[in-house]
């Protein structure tokens, strides 16, 4: 049995691991890499003659541990490539990644109307070549006709030498810890896949469900050399910054949020806010139609939720809607918002504010000294959130240059990532003189190296960070 890393070798995203048996080859995860720019994407792609460096019609089963892009992105370019097999998921992960994909192939397909009206005006023009991992919605589709769902526990079997259980991994609505068995040659081994790990306590999700013993652990490493900083609870914490930012001083609040998740999460709390604080007439705007659809999954799936979320659902029958909140659609509704002139709340994607219509509410509120910026999750280093967040005295946004007079605040109780001693509890689940070989993936490479020699203090003394490509005989 050989396992090879293909994405998320040391790097965050782009999550894709396959693992070969004798005669059945499955891959783990197959998101999209956003640590590589379009230009170096592009340049891979070329000499790959790919979007994937291997056959994609060899394929005979994707696992899928959730539903965010860096996991599921370049599922529909497997099927454009010849994959043939099935998508095994849980039904929440089915939902969302449907509504992701679906996004994905929408933008693409502006992207793709844009470049062909610009061609076409420009008589002489060399055609640019369309990149390869672009996908429409017609090929979303037909990815999504192939997709399983199983449940949590199940044990499911998808060929003859090859089980499969999913179990709960918190991070986000489906999000599943995957443990394989493989029978070879009389012989059973077990390989657990982490996905994206969650915290303990987090608005709305069950915490992380505890895995059985393996032999393999191929876990993610995002926060494994940090800690959560706020040590409040997410209500307590939002609460304090919306009586600083909006009562005490008649300012507005604008707040990048990922639109699946992350949104689900802001908006279940100020429902509690709400509920208990009895605060004032203050509007809450959501601004994504992406969100909006996610929080209809997430109240679709009320049954796979924490004890909390369900008995709040039981006693108001509802999570998410509250007097107040309003859901933006459309884009000119998005930028009426700019002259509401009453203190409010403004929720909006993307979370590290790049790109999306979070873009036009900095941009409108930048120079506002009475407006906050609340960053409640992590941004990638050159993104306009990361430039917030370091401090910069000015942004250029859209190509104008803006002195930034609002005030920036982060706080971290939303982020859906388990910190170091999450990843450490979940590590310690297995026993050191039974797991053989603990695979760091998912993270940035000192975050890695750190976590590598925190895990070696636990006993854990064979834990590899494989380098993309890298392959390992199991």
């Amino acid at each position: 049995m050989k396992l090879t890393f293909w994405g998320a070798a040391q790097q965050v995203t782009g999550s894709m691991f396959l693992l070969e048996t004798d005669d059945y080859r499955i891959l783990i995860d197959c998101g999209s890499d956003f640590d590589l720019d379009e230009k170096d994407r592009r340049t891979r792609y070329d000499e790959q003659k790919s979007v994937f460096p291997f056959d994609a019609s060899m394929i005979n089963t994707v696992l899928l541990t959730h539903a965010h892009i860096d996991h599921s992105g370049n599922i529909p370019n497997l099927f454009k490539e010849g994959f043939e097999g099935r998508v095994v998921c849980t039904e929440p992960t089915l939902a969302l990644t449907s509504l992701l994909l679906k996004d994905a192939a929408h933008l693409h397909q502006k992207r793709l109307n844009s470049h062909n009206s610009s061609s076409n005006k420009k008589r002489g023009r060399k055609k640019k070549d369309v990149p390869r991992d672009y996908f429409v919605e017609k090929n979303v589709i037909e990815a999504l006709d192939n997709f399983v769902p199983v449940s949590f526990g199940q044990r499911y079997r998808i060929s003859d030498n090859v089980a499969i259980t999913f179990y709960a991994a918190g991070h986000l609505l489906g999000a599943a810890h995957i443990v394989v068995e493989v029978t070879e040659n009389g012989e059973k081994k077990k390989i657990c896949f982490s996905g994206d790990i969650g915290r303990s306590n987090y608005p709305l999700l069950i915490d992380p469900q505890e895995i059985p013993q393996v032999d393999y652990l191929v876990c993610e490493s995002t926060y494994g050399n940090r800690l959560h900083e706020d040590t409040t609870s997410p209500a307590e914490a939002l609460a304090d910054v919306i009586k600083r930012t909006c009562i005490d001083i008649p300012g507005r609040l604008i707040i990048p949020s990922f639109s699946v998740g992350r949104t689900q999460a802001l908006l279940f709390t100020l429902n509690k806010i709400y509920a208990d604080h009895a605060f004032p007439n203050l509007k809450v705007f959501s601004d994504s139609p992406l969100a909006h659809s996610s929080t209809k999954v997430y109240q679709r799936y009320v049954k796979l939720l924490n004890k909390e979320a369900r008995t709040f659902h039981a006693d108001n029958d509802i999570l998410f809607d509250f007097d107040n909140l309003i859901y933006l659609e459309s884009s000119d509704a998005s930028r009426a918002v700019s002259n509401y002139n009453e203190p409010c709340i403004i929720i909006s994607s993307s979370g590290m504010v790049q790109g999306g219509r979070v873009e036009q509410h900095v941009e409108a509120n930048i120079g506002n000294p009475y407006a906050t910026i609340l960053m409640i999750g992590y941004a990638s280093e050159g993104t306009l959130g990361w430039r917030l967040l370091n401090g910069q005295d000015s942004i250029s946004i859209r190509g104008n240059k803006l002195p930034v007079l609002a005030n920036i605040e982060k706080i971290d109780v939303f982020s859906g990532h388990g910190d170091q001693n999450d990843l450490i509890r979940f590590v310690k689940m297995q026993d050191p003189e039974k797991l053989k070989t603990v695979f760091l993936v998912h993270g940035e490479h000192q975050s890695m190296t750190d976590f590598q020699g925190k895990i070696n203090e636990f006993g854990y003394k064979t834990v590899e960070i494989p380098l993309r490509g890298h392959s390992y005989e199991l």
